[in-house]
């Protein structure tokens, strides 16, 4: 991976995290969001700190973990955006499925960087 994009999926991974903070802090903390608000808080926080952590690289084996946990939050970020409530806020439902969409869109980065390491190192993506 070139340090350009490197340091931009780094910068989306943190914007993504931010966000999703921002729109946690607006929620409802009813007895339903506030478990999924937890949740959703954690994974998005655990993208781009697992992202951090491949950028220090500590080998191969090391890089392709922790991008398949990168892969793997993104994917548990999308199950908790759908499970919170928006209440019929319509400024908070879109943001909602703004940031289902970025959470789908890194899963998907993830996942070629996964396929990319796999035939550089002859590995699974799995």
């Amino acid at each position: 991976m070139p340090e350009g994009r490197k340091y931009d999926l780094l910068e989306r991974a943190e914007k993504f995290s931010l966000h999703v903070r921002d729109f946690c802090l607006k929620q409802r903390q009813d007895i339903v969001n506030r478990e999924y608000i937890i949740q959703l808080v954690r994974s998005a926080g655990s993208v781009a700190a697992n992202y951090i952590e491949a950028n220090e690289n500590l080998g191969d084996k090391d890089l392709k973990f922790r991008i398949k946990v990168c892969r793997k939050e993104s994917k548990e970020s999308q199950l908790w955006l759908k499970h919170i409530l928006a209440y019929g806020n319509n400024e908070y439902e879109s943001t909602r499925i703004s940031l289902l969409q970025e959470s789908f869109e890194l899963e998907r980065i993830f996942d070629a960087i996964l396929k990319k390491l796999a035939m550089k190192t002859g590995g699974s993506t799995i």
